[in-house]
């Protein structure tokens, strides 16, 4: 998962934000939280996914451009690559939104979040395909473990259930868990904390147009979703889709990647914690049994691997 930062050697800078000074390992957290909440906002908004996808991106927009400006105004634009780079990782995205929108209303808000984390495992993946980087055996070791809880978040052996079609939702989640992972990858090559406006609005445009594509499988767009599911939409767009990635743009290249990947795990707990108290969602025996081992199996691959990190700085 080295290849978050790679482009980003400069980590221990601080940025010439404000946000320079906070630890970025706090707003990784708040980050997480604030993107963990986007599965509950689309299934209280109850509209289908290319609705989901287009108001989330589209809403997003002027609140993104005005923070763009500003960044352009203070660092520049940024280099023809690292726009090329962002366009493919908001395709990337866009599939991302689209499967996890139809996932929530298959399997509920909670599981759908803890089978898309998928997404920390396969980054260490790509790596080493890739790049050819040296992935470690606990990470072997614990993929069994990690796609049985994803069997079990799923309902797949019988573990209750919040949706009608538990493997067909669990498969969409975990697809757009394997997209997402992607669009971490590619944009991790690029991503500056000082660019983090200009990231977000250029990922967000293009995963926009395609996630809106992609969502029309299930539907087209309702461009009058009415007043209550217009103000959750709106919701997502400004918490989950601006707030979220903004802190995650300006705390990630600032981070070793097995952090920033450690303190992602909080996204689909707080998800699921969030889905029980808001939305009445109860979760069967064997699901919340999946959601413990694909925690424990992502963290026994990250967790371990941030602390020799740690270990190797502080030795230098």
């Amino acid at each position: 998962m080295t290849t978050l930062t790679s482009a980003t050697a400069q980590t221990s800078t601080p940025t010439r934000t404000p946000r320079g000074r906070i630890d970025p390992r706090l707003l990784v957290v708040g980050g997480a939280a604030a993107i963990s909440i986007s599965s509950l906002l689309i299934k209280l908004a109850d509209v289908g996914p290319s609705t989901a996808v287009f108001f989330r991106c589209f809403l997003a927009l002027p609140p993104l451009l005005w923070l763009a400006w500003r960044e352009y105004r203070r660092v520049g634009k940024p280099s023809r690559r690292a726009v090329v780079l962002q366009v493919l990782g908001g395709l990337l995205l866009g599939l991302d939104f689209a499967l996890w929108s139809q996932s929530i209303l298959m399997i509920g808000a909670g599981m759908a979040s803890v089978v898309v984390n998928v997404q920390v495992v396969v980054v260490p993946a790509l790596s080493w395909l890739v790049f050819g980087h040296r992935v470690p055996m606990r990470f072997v070791f614990a993929l069994p473990f990690m796609f049985t809880g994803i069997a079990l978040a799923g309902g797949v052996f019988g573990g209750g259930g919040t949706g009608d079609d538990l493997l067909w939702g669990t498969a969409l989640s975990l697809v757009s868990g394997i997209a997402y992972g992607g669009y971490i990858f590619v944009v991790g090559r690029t991503g500056e904390a000082d660019r983090a406006a200009s990231q977000v609005l250029i990922s967000t445009t293009s995963a926009g147009i395609a996630g809106s594509v992609i969502g029309s499988l299930w539907g087209r767009i309702d461009f009058v979703p009415g007043w209550e599911a217009f103000g959750w939409l709106a919701a997502l767009a400004l918490v989950g889709q601006v707030f979220g990635w903004m802190l995650m743009g300006h705390s990630l290249p600032r981070l070793p990647a097995e952090v920033g990947a450690t303190l992602l795990l909080m996204q689909p707990v707080l998800a699921v914690l969030l889905a029980v108290v808001l939305l009445g969602e109860r979760p069967g025996i064997g699901q919340l049994l999946g959601c413990v081992v694909v925690v424990g199996a992502v963290s026994a691959v990250s967790v371990r691997r941030t602390r020799a990190v740690t270990r190797v700085g502080s030795a230098g």
